[in-house]
């Protein structure tokens, strides 16, 4: 108990060991937020964060300090200290800043009806059936940069896997993020779908309400994917290179997109 009387909450720094059992409660279900920016930028973006544990308090603070003043005063209330063995348990791959907070996913059904609604004045970015883990994070990542309106994975990756989440430091928060099964769950709009044998992109506008589709690091495009696109699209390159890196591929296509607009909201 507390000088009121009342139980300490997890985060007021006085109960290591109530924070700890909310952690384990509350893992199998939630998103790791791991390392001082993942955390800095869900509680920014507004996520909902019942637990973050540290291993120096003070130097998580002194970063807030320096680096995010506007969470410093969440973090001070949210942070507990626990001894270095005991996060590392929880985490066993903690970020350097020794930081880890775990936060609760937006509703699927509130997601799938934002990337969904129309008219839409900001492009969604599919992922095509994608592998790497981190490229995925990085897309997130730009998707909240550019400010458009979300991005959405088809196949079996888990856009909200920690090693996605880390990748993209906690933006995805900032932005929708949601799987659907295959292309005939894609929202509505024009699909630009990104192909070595489309049009040069230098000569396209893309709408606002753009579907912007780019396929896996290895295949490319799925057949249902290319078959439902309105526009093959193709970013310049040397001939002799085979491909770009999936997240430079995305970052193109929205700069592109983006001149003809003001700065991110």
């Amino acid at each position: 108990m507390n000088a009121s009387g009342t139980p300490p909450h997890p985060g007021d720094g006085r109960d290591p060991d109530g924070a700890v059992r909310a952690w384990r409660g509350l893992a199998s279900d939630a998103v790791l937020l791991d390392g001082f920016h993942a955390v800095k930028h869900a509680l920014r973006f507004g996520a909902a964060v019942p637990v973050a544990l540290t291993s120096d308090r003070a130097a998580v603070l002194a970063l807030a300090d320096d680096l995010a003043p506007d969470v410093r005063a969440a973090l001070d209330a949210l942070l507990v200290e626990v001894p270095a063995d005991t996060l590392r348990a929880l985490v066993p791959r903690l970020h350097p800043t020794a930081v880890a907070a775990l936060g609760s996913r937006p509703s699927r059904a509130e997601g799938l009806a934002a990337l969904s609604r129309v008219p839409r004045t900001r492009p969604v970015v599919v992922l095509d059936q994608p592998r790497n883990l981190g490229n995925a994070g990085a897309v997130i990542r730009l998707a909240a940069g550019f400010g458009i309106t979300g991005v959405i994975t088809t196949g079996t990756l888990d856009p909200w896997h920690p090693t996605v989440v880390r990748g993209g430091a906690g933006l995805h928060f900032a932005t929708v993020v949601e799987r659907v099964e295959d292309a005939g769950q894609l929202p509505p709009g024009p699909l630009y779908a990104l192909d070595a044998e489309g049009e040069d992109i230098r000569g396209l506008t893309l709408p606002d309400d753009a579907i912007l589709a780019f396929g896996s690091e290895r295949t490319g495009l799925s057949a249902p994917v290319r078959e439902r696109a309105d526009q093959l699209v193709s970013l310049p390159m040397n001939p002799r290179v085979s491909s770009y890196n999936l997240a430079t591929s995305v970052a193109m296509t929205l700069f592109h997109w983006s001149t003809g607009h003001g700065p991110a909201v």
